[in-house]
């Protein structure tokens, strides 16, 4: 071999070597800090914001509207209560704040599993409503066996699966 090829295949090692530490740094930033969270629709921000230091009027924040079949409100809800899964059993308060769902210990909710991701669900409050949206997690959120892809509201005691836990809304 000559000596060139020998210098070329010593640089194109180098640089691949250096492509994987480069990616193995990124996975790690990426699982450890999270990834950029998707904007909620126009509307939705209104209620997922920062809470104000003195209480919205209650027309401040959009309603919508029923679906067919769908209970008229859910704005009794007032727990989760987590039904299967590790912390079993276990019944959490629900304010008006959003709350998050994921493995990172900023989460609302925190869950300890391979199919979490650090930030994986929100719950959130619009108008009289129990929203759920899914933060772009890798494994989905369920809502009722179904995957959820934008926003959706939550009829109470209807299953939420994230990851291997289940929980649900209750009054």
């Amino acid at each position: 071999m000559s000596e060139l090829t020998l210098l070329l295949l010593r640089i194109g090692f180098l640089v691949l070597l250096w492509f994987f530490v480069f990616a193995v740094v990124y996975s790690l930033r990426a699982d450890l800090f999270g990834v950029r969270v998707r904007k909620l629709p126009q509307a939705a921000e209104a209620g997922a914001g920062a809470a104000p230091a003195k209480p919205a009027a209650p027309t401040a924040r959009p309603a919508p509207t029923a679906k067919a079949g769908e209970p008229a409100t859910t704005s009794t809800a007032t727990r989760l209560v987590i039904t299967s899964g590790p912390k079993a059993g276990l019944e959490l308060p629900l304010g008006t704040d959003p709350m998050t769902i994921g493995r990172s210990s900023e989460s609302g909710l925190v869950i300890r599993d391979d199919y979490t991701s650090s930030h994986h669900a929100r719950l959130l409050l619009w108008g009289d409503r129990w929203m759920l949206q899914d933060l772009d997690s890798t494994n989905g959120t369920f809502l009722g066996g179904e995957r959820v892809g934008a926003p959706a509201p939550i009829p109470l005691g209807t299953a939420i699966k994230v990851g291997a836990t289940t929980f649900e809304l209750r009054a």
